[in-house]
């Protein structure tokens, strides 16, 4: 009889080294929204170096300097939460299916921002190149989710729980979500928080590209609504009708913060919760999608019937033998 193999790492640590993974590339987000938010886009005028003789910032560089540099330390603190983990996942035993890409994927994800907001540097943060960040740091939001439910559910088949009407309604919540996000990156990249004085704006109307966001959200919050009575009706699982409502709740909170900043002018206090809240929009979008289907326990292979439980015979085949003629 062949011995499990002993796992070099706990499921609990596996899966609070993947939940530290959303924890630290929202923060980031954050962080990042607060080095805009104080005009310390160009604490650190280059890169990789903060000036052209230091990779670290100096006193004369100030508050901005150390700001933008403080950012870009917590890097390496994603990339180690990032390495941890990998090496959990594969230290993991039974090594549990698609955690090994995913887990890949947010590591790999860390670096490309890396060098994406090298490139905001370098190109005096550019409106373009800044909402590229923040898309990316989106998507690594949904690497960072997929992998913390993968490590938590069972290696067997996925299968859905909610009719293909609702499901077809989720991806459209989904997309309509991920539409506000990206909207709401050019309602930043027109207005006065650009990360330095001298930054550029992307040329649109701050007014214009304000309306088409908020259209988008009232479409988003609409669909949710709908969702979320539609999961009631059918009587789908209340994990599912609990994830819908938490998304209908975040999204109204999301836009009251949306709302107050626009007719107080944008203080940075408010844009700074409303980066925040972008991502919990985003994570409760991801965690309704993911509630529309569950996986069930993987069967074992190796499984074979115990000696005391007799194997009933086919139908196609006599249960006793044919009488001998006579």
């Amino acid at each position: 009889m062949n011995r499990p193999v002993r796992s070099l790492v706990s499921s609990t640590l596996l899966r609070r080294l993947a939940f530290a993974n959303i924890v630290a590339n929202v923060a980031i987000v954050v962080t990042g929204g607060a080095v805009r938010l104080t005009a310390s886009g160009l604490g650190c005028p280059t890169w990789p170096r903060c000036t052209d003789e230091s990779y670290t910032t100096t006193a004369e560089m100030g508050m901005h300097g150390a700001i933008e540099f403080g950012n870009r330390l917590l890097t390496f603190v994603l990339v180690l939460i990032a390495g941890a983990t990998l090496l959990a996942v594969l230290a993991y035993r039974p090594r549990r299916r698609g955690t090994v890409p995913l887990a890949l994927a947010v590591v790999l994800g860390i670096v490309a921002q890396a060098v994406i907001g090298g490139i905001t540097v370098r190109t005096q943060l550019h409106p373009s190149i800044v909402g590229i960040h923040f898309v990316v740091s989106m998507l690594l939001l949904v690497f960072a989710y997929a992998l913390w439910r993968r490590v938590r559910e069972p290696d067997g088949r996925k299968v859905p729980v909610v009719p293909p009407a609702l499901r077809s309604l989720t991806w459209i919540t989904v997309v309509a979500s991920a539409a506000v996000i990206v909207v709401g990156v050019a309602v930043t990249g027109s207005g006065p928080h650009a990360g330095d004085a001298d930054a550029v704006r992307n040329g649109l109307d701050p007014q214009t590209i304000s309306q088409i966001h908020a259209d988008l959200v009232f479409l988003l919050v609409g669909l949710t609504v709908g969702l979320w009575l539609a999961l009631r009706a059918v009587g789908a699982p209340a994990r599912a009708v609990r994830a819908a409502l938490t998304l209908l709740l975040v999204e109204l909170g999301q836009g009251v913060i949306g709302f107050v900043q626009y007719f107080t002018n944008l203080p940075a206090l408010l844009v700074g919760l409303h980066m925040l809240g972008s991502c919990l929009v985003w994570l409760a979008t991801l965690a309704v999608l993911w509630s529309t289907h569950e996986r069930h326990p993987a069967e074992d292979p190796t499984a074979t019937i115990p000696p005391s439980q007799p194997v009933a015979a086919s139908p196609t085949e006599p249960s006793h033998p044919a009488p001998t003629p006579a």
